[in-house]
């Protein structure tokens, strides 16, 4: 019985992210910054407006400094897109909405004309 119910939770995730990418989302931390809490809820807000299936975990390197070297963190706050690959990193506050979009693959860069 226990087995059917996991089997019942796995199909309705499965066909929850069927056709769509399934997003997992890093956010490294300082603390409680002003940065990093600033991250943190414009992350919430684009995560909520432009994808549907994501995992979102937040790093407090204070807490656990040794997780920055497997993804190789230099800077924070710093926001790393483990799925869907390529990995990509995003370092800032993550304030500039269209930024971090271009920067996730969520949309195209705008390209400046000099007609």
């Amino acid at each position: 019985m226990k087995n059917q119910t996991s089997k019942a939770k796995n199909a309705t995730a499965s066909e929850k992210g069927k056709g769509k990418a399934v997003w997992q989302l890093r956010l490294y931390v300082a603390g409680q910054t002003p940065k990093s809490m600033a991250a943190l809820t414009n992350l919430r807000k684009i995560c909520e407006e432009h994808l549907q299936d994501y995992t979102l975990e937040v790093i407090d390197l204070l807490k656990q400094p040794q997780l920055a070297h497997g993804d190789q963190i230099l800077a924070i706050p710093t926001l790393v897109r483990k799925l869907p690959t390529p990995m990509k990193k995003i370092i800032g506050d993550l304030s500039n909405t269209e930024r971090v979009l271009v920067g996730l693959d969520l949309r195209e860069a705008r390209r400046k004309t000099n007609d």
